[in-house]
């Protein structure tokens, strides 16, 4: 791969090339405490000592989406430099969790190449794996980006647009944290400040978050470099007056981040995520956005071979200067037409782990008769979200 310090093309780029990112991390304690600071983040398994270790953890694991936008900050040099747009994300699976003293590196595969119509662009499809110090794979995802091309007259040859599943299979999911007993349950219930498990939710529900987050210039910038995500669309204000937007892009990571700090006042009792199924950033967010979310639930069932914790599949929406309140769906008046509502900037289709209730000293996950009702109901169709035709936002 040409390393010109501009960037790779659309035409430096081959089918099964595998690229091996530069720049491995050491993770630490500094990392998770300043990803507090800058989300707001206060899911618990990363927060406390105590109740990450009564999980079974030998110590606190980094927040899920801390660890994937570290991994994806390794891949942006390679992959998405020179990108006119990050369309999308699909077949994201977390498969260990990452403690403080791990050592991250980043590798990609070229999965995918189709050159645009109008010659001057081309969408390149990589599969890309985040491993630890030992080698061991720890998050693995695909995405596709619209990149330039170096010179519109050029021929491309290579086509091949890779085909993905709607969700990530459940015997595919990892869950490393488990309740032991009801005890470590109600400490962790205590911990969280709630008791709506598993067990109380019903696919079709919708969860208006309550709360709201201005994004400030220095945050996003900070968090950008915490990830070490170099695109000049986040960083040059001077390239970017020349755009559209005129402004600088807030990375579209952090405005994941931001969207799942925000869905705790509702989902406080989430163990984890275990998959990204779908997603996509549907429109660019700046500094000065008020960003807001709502989360509804397509799907759940039981984990393979646990009655102690459940899974659920949740569609998250993420909101700009609208509170959730005000947008009664994610599609607009000509949903028909396929336009989603100007406020929406992130539509996210995810799988997180959640404990189960406990009756009589067992925990009720894989037989509670409430359960039985609830899952008579048919899941909420939710195609995966990637749509390699829409630029919906840079890198």
């Amino acid at each position: 791969m040409p390393r010109d310090r501009h960037g790779s093309f659309f035409e430096d780029f081959r089918l099964n090339q595998v690229i091996r990112h530069a720049t491995p991390r050491t993770v630490t304690e500094a990392e998770a405490s300043l990803y507090i600071a800058l989300t707001g983040s206060r899911h618990v398994p990363h927060s406390a000592l105590t109740i990450a270790r009564s999980l079974g953890y030998r110590n606190r694991p980094l927040d899920d989406f801390l660890v994937f936008n570290i991994a994806f900050g390794k891949t942006v040099a390679e992959i998405s430099l020179n990108a006119v747009a990050n369309l999308g994300y699909a077949e994201l699976r977390f498969i260990e969790p990452v403690f403080s003293g791990d050592t991250l590196r980043s590798e990609s595969v070229v999965i995918g190449l189709k050159e645009n119509s109008s010659r001057k662009t081309g969408i390149v499809y990589v599969r890309s794996t985040c491993y630890n110090q030992d080698e061991r794979p720890i998050l693995s995802w695909v995405r596709w980006v619209m990149v330039l091309k170096r010179r519109p007259q050029s021929i491309v040859k290579e086509c091949y647009e890779p085909e993905f599943v709607s969700a990530i299979p459940s015997d595919e999911l990892c869950s490393p944290g488990r309740f032991s007993s009801k005890v470590t349950l109600d400490e962790w219930c205590d911990a969280t400040g709630s008791r709506i498990l598993w067990n109380d939710f019903a696919p079709g529900e919708r969860i208006d978050h309550p709360l709201g987050m201005t994004i400030e210039e220095a945050d996003h910038l900070c968090a950008t470099r915490l990830y070490q995500n170099n695109a000049r669309v986040h960083f040059d204000a001077v390239e970017m007056q020349r755009s559209k937007i005129g402004k600088r892009l807030v990375y579209g990571g952090h405005v994941i981040s931001i969207c799942r700090a925000l869905t705790y006042d509702g989902l406080e009792n989430v163990l984890g995520v275990l998959a990204i199924n779908g997603g996509q950033h549907v429109s660019p967010t700046v500094a000065g956005d008020t960003l807001y979310a709502y989360s509804e639930v397509i799907d759940k069932w039981n984990m393979p071979g646990r009655s102690d914790v459940g899974a659920l599949r949740l569609r998250l929406v993420g909101l700009k200067n609208f509170i959730p309140v005000d947008v009664p769906s994610a599609q607009s008046a000509t949903e028909r037409g396929g336009r989603r509502h100007p406020a929406v900037v992130l539509d996210l289709d995810y799988t997180v782990s959640m404990p189960c209730k406990w009756l009589d000293g067992n925990s009720i996950g894989a037989h509670s008769p409430v359960d039985d009702v609830l899952s008579a109901d048919p899941p909420v169709a939710f195609p995966n979200t990637g749509d390699a035709r829409r630029p919906d936002l840079v890198s």
